[in-house]
């Protein structure tokens, strides 16, 4: 058996309350403005967009917005959303110099929205989802990606501890999806990124 087979994604999915309580606490929880490990998956998931320039894109769980400002630079359109509201105040403000760069209030997978894209970029979330959840995640981000389009995922792998439910978790099971192709594989110390094409 893999690491995939056995790990288990959490019995609940983690609950709004708790990343509430987590910006309460402090304005950046993840240090994504001030940690090198943050600030270099970021550099790299930029570099890993396979096109120089994309339609429209949404960015599920953007937290303060520093991911949101680089997509907007590289997109026409961008769609950007957290459940927390001082998230969504926060990137809003990161991204006020870019009419084309909206940032809402959202929580997943019943907040999904109605439009498609050509990009998707979803990063350090998706292992926060119950199995139900995520399928449910997974099956609507896929529905909303265009033919041709691109879904990129970055997610931390968990080396020390082994086994756990972690990056390489949900990116197994969102390469498991029907109609997209691997086109970018990273993997590292730190994180996983992987970026998928819709080919059907």
């Amino acid at each position: 058996m893999t690491e995939a087979d056995t790990a288990r994604p959490p019995t609940a999915t983690v609950s709004q309350e708790h990343f509430i309580g987590m910006y309460l606490a402090k304005t950046d929880p993840w240090d994504v403005a001030t940690s090198w490990h943050n600030r270099r998956k970021y550099a790299v998931t930029m570099a890993g967009l396979p096109r120089e320039r994309y339609r429209s894109a949404y960015e599920p769980g953007c937290s303060i917005g520093l991911l949101t400002r680089m997509l907007a630079e590289r997109c026409d359109q961008i769609l950007a959303v957290d459940c927390v509201d001082e998230a969504v105040v926060s990137a809003r403000e990161e991204v006020r110099e870019f009419p084309h760069a909206r940032v809402e209030s959202a929580m997943l997978p019943a907040g999904l929205p109605d439009a498609t894209f050509d990009l998707i970029v979803i990063g350090d979330l998706l292992y926060y989802l119950s199995a139900d959840d995520l399928e449910a995640l997974l099956d609507g981000l896929v529905q909303r990606l265009e033919p041709d389009g691109d879904i990129v995922s970055v997610h931390f792998r968990d080396r020390q501890s082994g086994g756990n439910y972690d990056g390489f978790s949900v990116h197994e099971a969102l390469a498991a999806r029907p109609g997209l192709e691997r086109r970018i594989h990273h993997e590292d110390e730190w994180f996983l990124l992987d970026v998928l094409r819709r080919v059907r």
